[in-house]
């Protein structure tokens, strides 16, 4: 089973924990397999926990958007319906922080 090393996860910035959470998001929305898109539902959920608790635990005013994020997240899986307009739109939401941490790993060389 999948568990989050929240001591790692601590350590990485915002871009990389919304990076992250984004390969799962993404994952859960293109895959076929009703298992792997559990699967990766679960696991962006526990991704998503973790960033709360990380943010939580330093007061940080990203705390609320993150919860946006997560909800609108949450919303498109449970529905019955593919929502694909809100799924792009979430899609776009996460692709920022992933451009973001890429440019920051490629700042740190």
């Amino acid at each position: 089973m999948y568990t989050v090393d929240q001591a790692k996860w601590s350590k990485l910035d915002i871009f990389n924990q919304m990076a992250n959470i984004y390969s799962e998001v993404g994952r859960s929305f293109n895959s076929q397999n009703s298992t792997d898109r559990d699967a990766a539902i679960a696991r962006a959920i526990d991704l998503f926990d973790a960033t709360v608790r990380d943010l939580n635990g330093h007061n940080s005013p990203k705390l609320k958007e993150v919860l946006r994020a997560k909800e609108q997240y949450l919303t498109i899986v449970s529905n019955k319906v593919a929502d694909y307009d809100a799924q792009q739109s979430l899609d776009r939401y996460f692709m920022h922080y992933a451009v973001a941490a890429r440019l920051h790993k490629l700042q740190d060389r």
